[in-house]
């Protein structure tokens, strides 16, 4: 909140430089994946097996993502593909945070273009 309270102190060319600086920081976006990534230990249903016993099968990963209000889906994501994952999902949370500032400088920068205008 206070970042946001001390754009209007920033003249245009810093507003923009700002913003300019946030694009750049921006990671690619091809690679951003919305979700969670979570680490399971699984039982089988064999009563013969050491899952039976305690001994749980895994870890095996699991991409979970919210589509709205009740609604999950997910998939296994293959040991490989972790890492990768991993990196998708911080991006994502990158990509999210710095399109917020973007947002909170472009509406700076509305609000002294329309206060311009009335002038």
């Amino acid at each position: 909140m206070k970042e946001r309270e001390g754009l209007a102190r920033l003249s245009l060319l810093a507003l923009r430089k700002r913003r300019e600086g946030l694009v750049k920081l921006l990671p690619p976006v091809v690679e951003t994946l919305r979700g969670s990534l979570i680490e399971r230990y699984l039982t089988c249903g064999n009563p013969n097996c050491k899952c039976a016993r305690g001994q749980r099968h895994g870890p095996v990963w699991y991409l979970s993502v919210t589509l709205g209000p009740g609604r999950t889906t997910g998939t296994i994501v293959p040991v490989h593909l972790v890492e990768r994952v991993r990196r998708w999902i911080d991006n994502y949370g990158r990509v999210k945070e710095h399109l917020e500032k973007i947002s909170d400088i472009n509406r700076e920068l509305l609000r002294r273009e329309r206060k311009k205008g009335k002038g």
